[in-house]
């Protein structure tokens, strides 16, 4: 999954249960590389406003590589876009949280790659974000292969490694597909405008949503029962779909 610029640090979480990021010290590094810029080159590189510029440097400021209950909130929690709208991660069960814990992803400009229940310091750190580090012009060459190499080890039990891309193109870049060992399929929703479908940017991340809490509440282990997929008025249509991309269509909104 792709994360979100939108953060709920107001709501208290559901569960106290939690577990520590992944890429602490690569997150503690691109923190030293951000606290170095004014508000003003903040604004220039992320293309934000003076506001929202000032918040950040203030969270980069703050930001220290420990993590508690009292400082930070699990991520998949914190996300408040809406891709996280439609998996609405705060009505599932304990269950429910624990089997995404062990099957989801969430790539991260920051983090690298957070599992849900991860605790997250608030930030914004797009995937995008062209930030010279002492590994390269941009986030790309930063992470380099570590994400592919974390994604091979989370894949390297299964029989037939699959990997279920409902990232958007600017996070699933930061994993590099050379290094990526396990087969990719990825998931595409249009809507019907006019005569044609298409691909409707704020519906197609809900859709993404959706099917992760699908695939969460019923425990989807293969390619095929991803086809299942019905929340909201969408089907699976195998005349627009082929190997490794999975349409899903809908005529109007759920």
């Amino acid at each position: 999954m792709s994360p979100a610029k939108a953060l709920d640090y107001e709501t208290p979480p559901v569960t106290p249960v939690h577990t520590q990021p992944l890429f602490v010290p690569q997150a503690s590094e691109l923190i030293e590389v951000l606290r170095e810029k004014s508000p003003q080159e903040i604004a220039t590189l992320m293309d934000l406003s003076d506001q929202l510029a000032g918040l950040n440097v203030a969270r980069y400021q703050a930001w220290q590589p420990t993590f508690a209950p009292d400082n930070a909130k699990q991520a998949v929690l914190a996300f408040n876009g809406d891709v996280y709208e439609g998996l609405d991660a705060k009505t599932l069960s304990e269950d429910e949280l624990q089997w995404a814990q062990a099957h989801v992803c969430i790539l991260s400009g920051l983090y690298g790659v957070l599992r849900p229940l991860d605790l997250m310091r608030p930030y914004r750190l797009e995937m995008g974000t062209r930030l010279p580090t002492a590994k390269g012009k941009n986030l790309y060459q930063f992470w380099g292969r570590q994400i592919a190499d974390y994604l091979n080890e989370r894949a390297a039990g299964d029989i037939s490694p699959v990997i279920v891309n409902l990232a958007s193109e600017e996070y699933f870049k930061s994993v590099d597909r050379k290094a990526l060992r396990p087969q990719v399929v990825s998931c595409v929703f249009e809507e019907l405008k006019g005569d044609q479908y298409k691909v409707i940017s704020f519906m197609a991340k809900r859709a993404r949503g959706l099917m992760v809490r699908y695939a969460v509440q019923h425990r989807l282990t293969t390619v095929a029962s991803l086809q299942g997929f019905d929340l909201e008025g969408y089907r699976y249509v195998p005349a627009a779909s082929e190997p490794g991309r999975l349409v899903f269509r809908r005529d109007h909104r759920g």
